[in-house]
């Protein structure tokens, strides 16, 4: 059947960037004790938005609106913009494979971190992208590297996650600015803002949104505890926010989705809630690591990654003996970073078993 595919197409591997904690359970035949591995909300959403799409079910029959109008409304207001800066979509992940679809042909260079998300690199390569990956600077991405390679390159795209995934570090919103200050001219800066919502103070930058050369996006997942929704937005200059009505699905978000994430902005306090909650949950991981040897990295996201202090050998072994033991953690997937594992913060009840595992996953490791 490969016949039917394009030249490009039959050459991609048949793999995707991550495995779903649901494929993982179906393997072991059990379901897990704790899910700790896909940066999702164990928080929750506000209950305003459960209880607006609960109300919204009844009218599913209809498609929903193609412009999301009203949610475009509240996130201008939201973010100080127009509407004409707002892109809505199926998630970060859906707004970036648009972005690529958009911006990329085959051989088209693009510069990345190397071990940076991996679902961006699998959009690139999927449309021919030319992909350049430059190291981490310790545990941060490195974005004077990434300036020098987009230079070198003639990139089009400079993907940098601020906080980072997979290593929830961050830079100085002031950091950013300079950043986008030096921009090449022949690139635009792809801003993975994914995790805003959670980072301390001064994280994120302050950028025109008029600027032609930048296009942040945001997602409802994490923060907002809506990762089952998939509701994503863009904030870019309005002539970039307009071209993605050239190839999106127009009728592809979803009806309740929309509702619920306009109930689930109009609730600061809720999220309010769900920061503080996350900061305890960070500094409960940091202890469960110091317990057991290992050193947490400081965190600016819903994620805590725990350096287990010797390759990424020994660091896949914990990794495997804790799914095993049923909790469902990550891990990042390139060297040196790869010496980590990846916990995502969650509730007192998920801690509790991730308190109880880890030392025997650790002890089974070697």
């Amino acid at each position: 059947m490969t016949r039917f595919l394009t030249p490009h197409a039959a050459t991609l591997p048949s793999v995707v960037p991550f495995t779903g904690p649901e494929t993982l359970e179906r393997q072991q035949g059990q379901p897990f004790r704790a899910r700790l591995g896909a940066n999702e909300s164990l928080f929750g959403p506000s209950p305003a938005a459960i209880a607006a799409m609960q109300a919204a079910g009844t009218g599913v029959w209809m498609y929903a609106d193609p412009e999301s109008f009203e949610l475009k409304q509240a996130l201008a207001r939201h973010h100080g913009v127009t509407p004409q800066h707002i892109v809505v979509g199926g998630g970060i992940d859906g707004l970036l494979g648009l972005l690529c679809r958009l911006t990329l042909e085959p051989g088209t260079p693009v510069v990345t971190s190397l071990g940076a998300y991996p679902t961006f690199n699998f959009h690139v390569t999927g449309f021919g992208g030319a992909l350049t990956r430059v190291p981490y600077r310790g545990d941060f991405e490195d974005p004077q590297a990434l300036l020098d390679a987009a230079r070198q390159t003639g990139a089009r795209l400079i993907y940098l996650a601020n906080p980072d995934n997979p290593m929830g570090s961050h830079h100085a919103g002031a950091v950013i600015e300079d950043m986008v200050a030096h921009l090449p001219g022949h690139s635009l800066l792809v801003l993975d803002e994914a995790y805003a919502d959670l980072a301390p103070a001064g994280t994120i930058p302050d950028i025109d949104p008029n600027h032609p050369q930048v296009i942040r996006v945001r997602t409802f997942s994490k923060g907002y505890g809506m990762a089952g929704a998939r509701v994503g937005y863009a904030i870019s200059h309005p002539d970039l926010a307009q071209a993605f009505d050239k190839v999106r699905d127009h009728f592809g978000m979803n009806r309740v989705a929309q509702i619920g994430a306009l109930a689930a902005l109009a609730d600061q306090d809720w999220l309010a809630g769900v920061q503080r909650q996350v900061i305890a949950a960070r500094d409960r991981v940091t202890g469960i690591a110091a317990a057991n040897g290992l050193r947490a990295l400081p965190s600016a996201t819903n994620f805590v990654t725990v350096d287990c202090g010797r390759d990424g050998d020994h660091a896949r072994a914990i990794l495997r003996e804790t799914v095993a033991r049923g909790v469902f953690i990550r891990m990042p997937g390139v060297a040196p970073l790869d010496r980590c594992i990846r916990i995502s913060l969650g509730n007192d009840a998920a801690l509790d078993v991730l308190e109880e595992v880890l030392p025997q996953a650790i002890a089974a490791a070697g």
